[in-house]
């Protein structure tokens, strides 16, 4: 047996990125059955998936995408529709592939699942003696010509070897008439390669980023299965030039040697065994390409390096311990103002936001990489709930800290399930309402300042409130005659209470009491908060805010007694200075009025358990923070002032204490505890 975890890392990242083209590509196929784009992106998913799985030995995945591959081959060539029975099926499909790549992620072995069953049924389907087949439609006889004779939309016939090789001729006497350039690579590896196909599978995966493979001596299916010596040729289009391939292929290691020849004339292509034309010859064929170029006619490219999230976070740490030392230099600068020292430390100041900002660039991901896994949710909800349900999706490419991303998926499940359930009606319902058909979620994600703000809305019934207030009664949350002046925001609160809800049945999608506070204690543990909003008939909207980094922030520092506290400055909307005649009390709590508001009050000193000073003044210095449209008054002593700090982790021990953050250190070596302001609020 040879070693292969040295690939398992990079096989569960490609693995789950081609599970997410699946999905989204299935998901279009279903709306749109004739769609031959999409339906070669999942045929070419799926293939590179079992070449995948197949080197790294996971045979019951290999053999689940080699019979997935075969339905998706009848598909493509006119043999099969993509009806409703064989999308469900390969959803089906897509479902064990992912709980296959998930137990190789925790115990690197693909689990005991058995996988006959679906392979049955999906050979059934690509049998057509065992089963009554409906064929597309035929394309239309004044359809466009292509230039080997063939109609524009026809997909060829499989081809013995020698006519197999005159369409290669053509095909590519087509892309020399695009002006793009065809490349005869010959590979040879090294002598001590163990993982031949692993290594030639990297090789083709780097080619495809930058063209397309047209041809590979010897077949691809020979390659996957290590049945060459230790060289092969691939042949490829690409409008990238000869050097510039030469540069990428030099970058793979365990290479002995590269010749490339660019091919000039269509003649020249060898004869040999040929591989199965792939979707960019279909495209060329045809007579057009797809998205391969961008407007200026090259191909467009991403270069884009992983980079395994534990070295990003060291790198982190030393930029951090590098902030920290230039604020211990500005405590040294108040008391020495040397021109030189000054210029000096103006210029590490510099360099230190520049690096963290480039530090932090790298941490940001897209929100896409999240929003991807929901179109599949809400269409099996729809199904399983019978409703009509569509979702609008917008802001994908807002970006947010790797941290972030990685924990907020959760949540928006719940609130996107909860949104499905209760929020939107059955058709019946929405259409004696005067509504469409089909009720409305839209998932917005858009940057505010220095936070990311998703929003959950939908066109359902909206929240009843006055259900909530019946139900927060009924379960002694509060008393008929609390509940009597408990406005909207007060109801609303009450949704996030552990195990309340006002659903009348227990239902697998929800009801079950368990969601949205579960929600809320996920969002205030990234530093977030969740606001709702609600109107009876017209639907729910859902918002949170997050801070675009969990690493390092700017922080408003204030005195309580003897100690020193951060305050986040993105919760902070002013610090004013008011009398203390000026504080009343109302329904037990302590509330001022700031410019028509009314702003509830909290001594810190006292949710802290500091001692009290005894030279209390009668004007108090308050730092009002904001939570949504929410105000909210802290009482401190003194303010000192902005500073950049660095959130440290306060432990397993501490992690408890609900009010505080997180800690820093600070430019004189001593800890200041970083505040919640979601949990004062």
């Amino acid at each position: 047996m040879m070693d292969v975890s040295q690939y398992l890392d990079v096989f569960i990242e490609e693995s789950k990125e081609h599970l997410e083209t699946l999905n989204e590509s299935l998901l279009n196929i279903e709306k749109d059955p004739e769609n031959l784009g999409e339906i070669n992106a999942i045929f070419r998913a799926a293939h590179t998936l079992k070449g995948m799985s197949a080197t790294m030995g996971f045979n019951r995945m290999s053999q689940l995408t080699h019979a997935m591959e075969d339905v998706l081959d009848g598909i493509r060539n006119n043999k099969l529709r993509a009806g409703e029975a064989i999308i469900d099926l390969l959803f089906k499909c897509l479902d064990a592939l992912e709980k296959s790549i998930i137990a190789i992620a925790d115990t690197a072995q693909e689990g005991e699942d058995d996988f006959s069953e679906l392979i049955e049924k999906l050979e059934k389907f690509a049998s057509q003696n065992a089963f009554q087949i409906e064929s597309l439609p035929k394309p239309d006889n004044k359809e466009k010509i292509a230039e080997d004779g063939r109609q524009e939309n026809e997909i060829p016939e499989p081809a013995t070897v020698s006519d197999m090789d005159q369409y290669e001729r053509s095909v590519i006497k087509t892309a020399l008439d695009m002006n793009m350039n065809i490349y005869k690579i010959h590979i040879v590896l090294d002598a001590g390669c163990l993982l031949k196909a692993a290594r030639a599978y990297i090789i083709f995966k780097t080619l495809e980023e930058h063209g397309e493979i047209i041809k590979s001596e010897p077949s691809a299916e020979d390659i996957e299965n290590e049945k060459f010596d230790n060289s092969f040729s691939i042949t490829l289009i690409s409008n990238e030039d000869k050097d510039f391939i030469a540069r990428l292929l030099d970058n793979i290691p365990e290479i002995h040697k590269i010749t490339i020849t660019e091919i000039k004339d269509g003649n020249l292509l060898e004869n040999g065994t040929a591989t199965k034309i792939n979707d960019f010859i279909d495209n060329i064929s045809r007579g057009r390409t797809e998205s391969v170029q961008n407007a200026n006619g090259h191909l467009k490219l991403t270069k884009t390096v992983r980079v395994d999230i534990e070295k990003l976070d060291l790198l982190l740490n030393l930029v951090s311990e590098l902030i920290i030392q230039k604020t211990r230099l500005d405590e040294i600068l108040n008391s020495d103002r040397a021109q030189s020292y000054s210029e000096t430390l103006e210029y590490l100041e510099r360099i230190t936001t520049n690096l963290h900002d480039a530090v932090m660039k790298v941490r940001m991901v897209p929100v896409e990489s999240v929003f991807n896994r929901f179109p599949r949710l809400i269409r099996d909800l729809s199904r399983e709930l019978n409703k009509e349900i569509n979702l609008v999706m917008s802001g994908q490419d807002t970006e947010l800290d790797r941290t972030v991303i990685d924990e907020i998926g959760e949540p928006l499940i719940h609130l996107l399930r909860n949104s499905a359930d209760h929020g939107i009606e059955p058709v019946e319902e929405r259409i004696k309402s005067g509504k469409d058909r089909a009720g409305h979620i839209y998932l917005t994600a858009r940057h505010d300042g220095n936070n990311v703000v998703i929003e959950v809305r939908d066109d359902g019934r909206g929240i009843d409130l006055e259900k909530v207030r019946k139900t927060a009664v009924e379960r002694g949350i509060i008393t008929e005659e609390e509940s009597v002046n408990y406005g909207k925001n007060e109801l609303i609160e009450l949704l996030f209470l552990p195990s309340f809800s006002t659903a009348e049945k227990i239902t697998d999608v929800s009801g079950r009491g368990v969601g949205l506070d579960a929600v809320k204690a996920k969002i205030e543990s990234l530093g977030g908060s969740i606001e709702v909003d609600t109107e009876p008939g017209a639907g729910s909207r859902f918002t949170i805010r997050l801070p675009l980094t969990l690493a390092i922030i700017r922080a408003l520092l204030v005195r309580i007694g003897n100690e020193k506290y951060a305050i986040p400055l993105s919760s902070v909307n002013r610090i004013v200075k008011i009398e203390h005649s000026q504080v009343k009390d109302t329904y037990n709590q302590k509330v001022f009025i700031l410019q028509d508001k009314i702003i509830p009050v909290i001594w810190l000193n006292e949710i802290l358990e500091l001692d009290i000073p005894e030279n209390q003044t009668d004007v108090l210095t308050v730092v009002v923070i904001q939570r949504g449209e929410r105000l909210t008054g802290l009482v401190v002593d003194s303010y000192i002032g902005q500073q950049e700090v660095v959130i440290k982790s306060l432990g397993k021990y501490l992690s408890g204490i609900k009010e505080i953050a997180g800690a820093t250190i600070l430019g004189d070596g001593n800890v200041a505890l970083i505040l919640d302001p979601n949990r004062l609020a």
